[in-house]
């Protein structure tokens, strides 16, 4: 890894830890503020509104500022907000600062992965943007783990704070490594939003909304799953954390190099048609230990080979507005978030049980899938129309 990169992975493993270790503490954090397990899943919906919003709001406002800027200031925040979670008195406050939390989230993945590919070797875009993702599958082998530990043992307040810790490393780490940048363009956001009247970018946007939903289907309720249906013990959920985490790091490496090797869209929607084979067996074999095991680290795995494919199709889509179209497909992601979190806690809400949102999790994904070969065809059609032309 170049060292500049170094403080994206530091900012991502804070932004994965404040929103995965949500799934991990999930029955602390009902059985604190006296809500049931669906409606403490409204918290993860909360965070990813909060990402939906400030993604293209807080671009928009700092866009023609320096990157490095830029980032200082989301990490701030992102610190500020997330010390604010941890002393939350009752679900209605803590709602806000979930909410307020995830308003950096976006933005600071959309500008980080600009910055990425700027800094990477030509032709090794994704596996740069990559190296900012891997903080996130970090989170998922330490972070995530440790919090829930603490959550389970201490108190999940106590995580809030280590994450807030983690939020001023990160705002030091970038003073110090990342290089200072010229604005990608001068630009306006009324110029930005000319974005939207294309279908390609609206098109990257639904696969990655409704596709990754399936995901947050599986992932919002894995904590419940694994002790109501797996038989595993609560103590038992923080390694089970870690297997999962390794599988998002090992899928995260592929995401990168098969993006680069093969095409970002071909790599999509193969991706996704895995996840939804994934999620259904998940379906099937819950009341089984060790194949619920296996198919938790290969769910985790084939989960996080989303992220660089679209990240670079948004890129490329974006003609001269980088930075918000990047930002905005992290904005999908967390539509994908509250989405998955959503729909998934209806069949539980409606007694179907926890295996339920793998269902569910599953015809998202697909609809994904379907949206991508689309959008191959299309790419193919207008390719060859060029050539005509």
């Amino acid at each position: 890894m170049k060292k500049s990169l170094f403080s994206l992975t530091v900012g991502g493993f804070g932004i994965g830890m404040t929103e995965f270790v949500m799934m991990g503490i999930l029955p602390d954090i009902s059985r604190t503020l006296n809500i049931s397990i669906p409606v403490a899943g409204h918290l993860i919906s909360a965070y990813a509104l909060g990402v939906v919003l400030g993604a293209p709001l807080l671009v928009g406002i700092a866009g023609n500022y320096p990157p490095k800027k830029i980032l200082l200031g989301l990490m701030a925040m992102f610190t500020f907000c997330n010390a604010l979670s941890a002393f939350a008195p009752n679900y209605e406050i803590m709602m806000l600062t979930r909410l307020l939390s995830g308003l950096p989230h976006g933005a600071f993945f959309g500008v980080g992965a600009v910055v990425a590919s700027r800094l990477a070797t030509p032709g090794k875009e994704a596996q740069a943007i990559s190296m900012m993702f891997a903080g996130l599958t970090i989170a998922n082998i330490i972070g995530v783990p440790l919090g829930t530990y603490i959550g389970h043992t201490m108190s999940w307040r106590i995580t809030f704070l280590i994450i807030a810790v983690v939020g001023l490393i990160t705002v030091l780490s970038i003073q110090q490594l990342l290089p200072a940048m010229p604005p990608v363009s001068e630009s306006s956001i009324l110029k930005d939003l000319k974005l939207f009247t294309r279908v390609e970018p609206w098109l990257i946007l639904g696969i990655t909304a409704i596709g990754t939903g399936g995901l947050f289907a599986w992932f919002s309720y894995i904590a419940p799953l694994l002790t109501e249906v797996g038989g595993f013990r609560s103590d038992q959920i923080t390694w089970i954390l870690v297997l999962a985490g390794v599988g998002m790091a090992v899928g995260n490496l592929i995401s990168g190099m098969a993006a680069d090797s093969i095409s970002p869209i071909k790599a999509t929607a193969l991706f996704l048609s895995l996840m939804v084979v994934c999620l259904i067996v998940v379906s099937f074999v819950a009341p089984f230990k060790i194949p619920l095991l296996v198919m938790t680290f290969i769910t985790g795995a084939i989960s996080f080979t989303l992220g660089a494919p679209i990240q670079i199709l948004m890129i490329r889509a974006a003609n001269g507005s980088e930075m918000l179209a990047s930002s905005v497909s992290q904005a999908g992601f967390n539509i994908g978030n509250a989405l998955g979190a959503y729909l998934g806690g209806l069949p539980i809400a409606a007694g179907l049980g926890y295996t339920s949102p793998q269902w569910v999790g599953a015809m998202l994904a697909f609809t994904g899938f379907l949206m991508a070969v689309m959008m191959y065809f299309r790419q193919k059609s207008v390719a060859k129309t060029e050539v005509l032309a």
